[in-house]
């Protein structure tokens, strides 16, 4: 093992957890890939990956990346290495009941008290239309006492009124955090209600406009917004999703996210996937902490390889599932399924090839000892069942609300089983408070005939948290 380093930067490292047996002519690779990044107080760009796809790289791994600070400043003028933008939902329903509006308004004060002198910030308010509150003049502030007192003070003037656009909020952002060349840009988004005032397939392209631009988590409060629109805008933007049954929860929440954004490092990160010829990519998931599909987010990287987007990383880790089909071979044969390089775009490098942060190795053996070829890792088999579990509850929701009992009840009893053979004991609660459970092995249960709304939502929302192998 080799490290490139130098003080106080992000260290990332790449494990690879698989069983690498096939029986002869098994053509499938499954691998868990976990990434795990040591935050520092910044880095210099890792070494770039070396030569063409093809050729060797050397058996090391926890390559440094990251991004220098900025010198810190007050006013404009400055160079942050980060900046953040709060969406905060200031149409009418936001004053049904009206402390609603009160709680944002607490919780928008609470994060910007928890932005990081030096980081650029604004607040958006917004409706049918997005409006500038903070600093109000298409720019961004930098963080400081006096600026954090002022944005508290414009606060005041956020009132429910208006109608709900989301992709016009998101393109506001987008506008904003277009305006510096921060390092790493994030955004945080706050709804009650449904995207009313725009065509589904607006958001969708906006969504897809903002995609790589910048990350973003969403939130929905109370139960009058729609699950999918809140999931959907986090998943596009790599950000995180969640509900907040009671208003009186969005403070906690809202300095938990921004306390969390303030700890990221390291930006535009990707999961580079070589594959040698004759072999293809199946699908690459995220798999811990959430579940999420990236196969379809491939950009082409060069021959026969692609890269997969990851976003915005702290001192944190993550787990990935890969799949790969090979070509066929006889028993004896091994060979090299997939390369991985973790690797993100050099500052200020334009033409330059990506600096690599981190590598490891998929591999195939051939063999005809069965116990050897059929035995499932523990890593894969445990994410395969967590992705499992939260398709299990997509499912026997929507077959909830379609009115299909039969298939309600033979999903959502599926998902308690896999919820407590994988240890996910928050699902497990979750799923509790939409069924009775009669036999947790055998994943007997029975739909309740009363469940309140906030607990069918929270359940969908969080269906794609999973939790990590138990050593």
């Amino acid at each position: 093992m080799a490290h490139f380093s130098t003080p106080d930067a992000p260290r990332f490292s790449v494990e690879v957890y698989q069983n690498a047996c096939l029986p002869e002519g098994g053509r499938e690779v499954n691998a868990i890939i976990t990434v795990t990044s040591s935050a520092g107080g910044g880095a210099t760009a890792g070494p770039p990956i070396p030569g063409p796809a093809h050729e060797p790289i050397p058996a090391y791994e926890g390559v440094l990346g990251g991004y220098e600070d900025a010198p810190g400043a007050s006013g404009r003028g400055c160079s942050p290495r980060a900046a953040v933008v709060i969406m905060v939902d200031c149409s009418g329903s936001m004053d049904y009941p009206a402390t609603k509006m009160r709680h944002a308004r607490d919780a928008t004060a609470a994060a910007i008290d928890t932005v990081r002198d030096g980081v650029a910030f604004s607040v958006v308010a917004g409706t049918h239309k997005a409006v500038e509150v903070f600093p109000g003049d298409g720019q961004l502030a930098i963080a400081d006492p006096l600026n954090r007192a002022r944005a508290k003070e414009a606060l005041r003037s956020l009132s429910p009124g208006g109608g709900t656009a989301i992709g016009t909020w998101l393109l506001q952002a987008d506008l904003l955090l277009g305006s510096t060349d921060a390092a790493i840009r994030h955004g945080i988004l706050l709804t009650d209600g449904r995207n009313e005032h725009e065509e589904p397939q607006r958001l969708r392209a906006v969504l897809d406009a903002c995609a790589g631009r910048f990350t973003c988590d969403a939130r929905g409060v109370g139960t009058d917004w729609e699950v999918e629109e809140v999931t959907g805008i986090a998943a596009a933007l790599l950000g995180t999703a969640d509900i907040v049954a009671d208003p009186a929860g969005l403070t906690a929440d809202f300095t938990r996210m921004m306390e969390t954004a303030m700890g990221k490092e390291v930006a535009d990160v990707s999961l580079r996937l070589w594959t040698p010829k004759g072999a293809e990519v199946a699908y690459v998931k995220q798999v811990a902490p959430t579940v999420e599909d990236l196969t379809a987010r491939r950009v082409e990287a060069g021959p026969r390889a692609g890269d997969y987007p990851t976003g915005s990383w702290g001192d944190e880790s993550r787990d990935y599932h890969l799949c790969v089909r090979v070509p066929a071979a006889e028993v004896g044969q091994e060979m090299l399924a997939a390369r991985i390089s973790l690797v993100r775009p050099v500052p200020d490098g334009v033409g330059s090839p990506p600096s690599s942060l981190a590598r490891g190795l998929v591999r195939a053996v051939w063999t005809s000892d069965l116990a050897a070829s059929t035995a499932m890792n523990p890593q894969v088999a445990h994410y395969t069942g967590q992705a499992e579990l939260a398709q299990a509850i997509k499912q026997g929701m929507n077959a909830r609300k379609s009115g299909d009992t039969e298939q309600a009840t033979a999903k959502l009893g599926r998902a308690v089983q896999l919820a407590a053979a994988s240890g996910n004991e928050d699902t497990a609660k979750l799923l509790a408070k939409v069924v009775d459970v009669l036999d947790v092995a055998a994943g007997t249960v029975r739909l309740k005939a009363k469940v309140a709304e906030a607990d069918e939502m929270t359940l969908e929302t969080r269906s794609t948290k999973t939790v990590r192998v138990k050593k």
